[in-house]
């Protein structure tokens, strides 16, 4: 049995090009050719394949084959993809990011971030993105040892020499525990009760803040490396602890959860900042992030 064919992506192009324009003249316009290289480009593709594409014969227009039929939604892919490609290839030339690491503080609200990445996937169709959500120090971390190219970090970016950032946005920070807990129960939580509780503390995956607490009040504590996981143990009434406001207001809406009015700690600000290595500046796309995020925080005020 005769076996196809390989045929070429010019020869794929004109055969789409006489589907979507309906005539292989309009097709010699769209592609400034004359219609004898229209034509003989698809007698050339069906000898390749070994198929008639068109029905020539009773009609001024041509129309498609059960083979041609059959055959358009590949052709159509193929044609994508090579399109994609050469795009890509192009971006690249032009010193456009193949892709891109992206690693954010898992404090940064998902909907910021769904605004921005659905922005960039419209922005930089060609470029592959990798997100990492990540704690505390293990940001930078996974910035300083080249994992990600830019990230949204909390604060302690700042302590970093090797880092240059830009302040972005801010998440309110707020103590929080089930309404069946002892320190909701409280009308009135006196001083140093959060103390005498087990509290819910969000660990670091990296060596960046080993040995050191953020906002511990309680000497009885649980550490967790997941902020989802700690959300659900507090609505268990496991323990208390800090999330941010973004994250648990629908809680206090539901009443899973309430806020706790410590005198010790009645919430903080949290503050974040756009980093990339100083001997690593980000590319076009790259680029294109810092400044969405940064703008977000100035649009936050």
């Amino acid at each position: 049995m005769a076996q196809p064919g390989t045929p070429t992506y010019d020869q794929l192009r004109i055969f789409l090009t006489i589907v979507d324009t309906g005539s292989f003249a309009a097709a010699g316009r769209k592609l400034n050719r004359a219609v004898s290289v229209i034509s003989y480009g698809i007698t050339n593709l069906e000898a390749q394949l070994g198929v008639s594409l068109f029905d020539r014969e009773g009609t001024r227009r041509p129309v498609l084959t059960v083979a041609g039929r059959a055959l358009l939604a590949e052709a159509r892919a193929i044609a994508a993809g090579m399109d994609g490609l050469r795009a890509k290839v192009k971006g690249m030339l032009e010193g456009l990011e193949a892709e891109v690491d992206l690693v954010v503080d898992v404090m940064l609200p998902s909907e910021q971030v769904a605004r921005v990445l659905r922005a960039f996937a419209v922005e930089f169709p060609t470029v592959q993105l990798r997100l990492h959500v990540e704690a505390l120090g293990a940001v930078s971390a996974m910035v300083l040892d080249g994992r990600a190219v830019v990230g949204v970090s909390g604060p302690l970016a700042s302590e970093a020499s090797a880092i240059e950032r830009l302040a972005a946005c801010s998440v309110e920070m707020v103590p929080v525990a089930a309404p069946d807990h002892p320190l909701a129960r409280m009308a009135a939580i006196p001083p140093g009760a959060g103390s005498e509780h087990v509290q819910l503390v969000l660990s670091d995956r990296s060596t960046v803040t080993e040995g050191r607490d953020f906002g511990v009040l309680s000497t009885r504590t649980w550490r967790l490396a997941d902020l989802s996981a700690k959300h659900a143990l507090l609505r268990e009434g496991i323990g208390w602890g800090n999330m941010p406001l973004p994250m648990v207001e629908a809680d206090f809406v539901a009443g899973t959860l309430v806020r706790l009015a410590l005198p010790d700690f009645s919430g903080e600000t949290y503050r974040m900042s756009v980093i990339w290595r100083r001997d690593a500046p980000p590319g076009p796309a790259a680029a294109w992030l810092v400044d969405q995020f940064v703008g977000q925080g100035a649009a936050a005020g």
